[in-house]
């Protein structure tokens, strides 16, 4: 069998009826990409982390609750800004240069974060941390497609899938541990041990190469200009609309105004400039087209699945961060164990079909959430959480796969900044809309339950009365007092099983995602 074939053999939906041949890879470039993808983890895990320990930063800096959300929110503009920007600029800079120099600012900015004093610093540092972050993610994606033959490129995306599936599932759980038992500054202190073996790993492993400073004078300025502004823009809308009433908030729909005018413009100037900075027309193949769908789609579903959870269980279950991370370490945790295996998987089945079972088990996993009730808690979400693992676990290498098959080198950086840009931007909108809608179900189920709970229904008098009595042998004198109270714990109980009714409702929606995806597939 000739190399060709061997190479054929090992690309989603080939013939797998023969064996592959052994492809012998260089150990430098091993301990380069493994390298890489632990920077990219780091970068992942960092969002999460500090999401799960959001409300002990505020407290120390002194921010509101309103204005402390801006410490996530700078951190992924610039991340999400950075993405696509990296394939030009390790062009410009070299790959060596380039990516040590990031993952070396952000171990510095990340330790200079634990150091904040206030919110502007906390926002001007966690924005430079993001921007440096951020390239960490497409770089590793981009040595993988790269560096690695495609007989072994599954093994490559396997480890990259530990950080765009495993990392945010396993964030909030060690992100609540370093916070209740060592203080909210060791979420940032904890990227120093990692951080410093990854440098050394692309010191080590990274060729060098001359800077091509030349590049700079023939860049896509324009089309830079317009894609951080636009996506800026959008990505601020996304993580602040909800909390501003969206299109009632005039900052909002001035910022919407920005961001459909500046992506318009990128979108044309693209598909009309020589050298562009990302090459769209990527979009139109069939199999990369698929995988920036499903990979947005998957966006949506795992940073929404990981938004979900932590809000029902601290806002219906009253679980600290320590005991939401633990209930999440179960998404997380199988997928230690069981994303090493899809590469074998891959040589035996069509990449196709595992993305297709790898969806449905994450669709059955939400499905399984839909009929909560006021019990159901860490016992009841162990399974869910552990279908939900296997499900993650089966997706992203061969979705990584498919939609790579084909890209010449040259086209790398921009096929792993589309690839990891729209994850994010799946993410983003994800977030977006189940906070909104969470929002209009618990609205709806509070008023259709209220309808149940009138005062000249005879059953809720009874329980009016019974509340009151309770407060009054509890220490209530009067008894004016004592109905009042009653009143407002009705209301609460009323409040609490909309939030639950909601939650499942949102469930389902997450559920309907992956859903869709296995459709269109077909």
């Amino acid at each position: 069998m000739t190399k060709s074939q061997a190479t054929m053999n090992a690309l989603p939906g080939g013939d797998h009826s023969r064996p592959v041949a052994a492809i012998s890879v260089p150990a430098k470039t091993w301990i380069a990409v493994i390298g890489a993808a632990l920077g990219a983890f780091m970068a992942v895990l960092n969002i999460q982390i500090v999401n799960a320990s959001l409300a002990d930063i505020q407290g120390a800096i002194g921010a509101g609750i309103d204005d402390g959300g801006w410490i996530s929110t700078s951190y992924l503009i610039a991340e999400i800004v950075v993405i696509p920007l990296s394939g030009w600029l390790a062009q410009v800079f070299s790959i060596r240069i380039y990516l040590l120099t990031n993952a070396m600012l952000f171990l510095t900015f990340s330790a200079a974060c634990a150091l904040a004093h206030d919110l502007p610093q906390m926002i001007a540092l966690r924005a430079v941390q993001g921007f440096s972050g951020g390239v960490l993610i497409p770089m590793a994606f981009t040595l993988i497609i790269t560096l690695l033959p495609k007989a072994k490129q599954p093994i490559g995306l396997a480890l990259f899938a530990i950080s765009a599936t495993f990392a945010p599932a396993i964030g909030p759980t060690i992100g609540g541990y370093l916070t209740e038992n060592w203080g909210w500054q060791y979420i940032f202190y904890v990227n120093l041990v990692p951080g410093s073996l990854m440098v050394a790993m692309l010191w080590f492993s990274l060729e060098a190469r001359p800077m091509q400073l030349s590049l700079l004078r023939e860049g896509d300025w324009l089309g830079i200009a317009t894609m951080a502004i636009g996506l800026a823009a959008l990505q601020t809308v996304l993580e602040e609309g909800n909390k501003d009433d969206w299109f009632g908030s005039p900052f909002i729909v001035r910022l919407s105004i920005v961001a459909a005018v500046a992506l318009s413009a990128f979108l044309v100037i693209e598909l009309t400039v020589k050298k562009p900075l990302l090459n769209l027309r990527l979009l139109v193949r069939r199999n990369f087209g698929f995988g920036i769908l499903a990979n947005f789609l998957l966006g949506v579903a795992l940073y929404g699945s990981v938004f979900i959870l932590p809000v029902y269980l601290s806002r219906v279950q009253g679980y600290n961060a320590e005991q939401i991370g633990m209930v999440l370490a179960w998404t997380g945790l199988p997928q230690l164990l069981l994303i090493p295996l899809v590469p074998r998987l891959m040589q035996r089945f069509d990449a196709r079909l595992i993305i297709a079972v790898g969806f449905a088990l994450f669709a059955a996993s939400n499905f399984m959430n839909i009929y909560m009730t006021n019990d159901y808690a860490a016992d009841q979400l162990f399974w869910p959480n552990v279908v939900r693992a296997v499900g993650q676990a089966f997706v992203f290498a061969p979705l990584s796969a498919v939609a790579t098959a084909g890209i010449e080198p040259e086209n790398a950086g921009s096929a792993s900044g589309l690839f990891n840009m729209v994850r994010n931007l799946g993410g983003a909108v994800g977030i977006a809309l189940l906070q909104t809608l969470l929002t209009k179900r618990e609205q709806f189920h509070s008023n259709v339950l209220m309808q149940s709970v009138s005062l000249l229904e005879q059953a809720t008098q009874a329980r009016v009365e019974k509340l009151t009595q309770y407060f009054v042998s509890h220490g209530v004198i009067d008894r004016i007092d004592a109905t009042r109270r009653a009143y407002v714990a009705i209301g609460k109980i009323v409040q609490k099983q909309a939030f639950i009714l909601a939650f499942s409702d949102l469930f389902f929606l997450l559920g309907f995602h992956p859903v869709r995806i296995n459709d269109e597939r077909e």
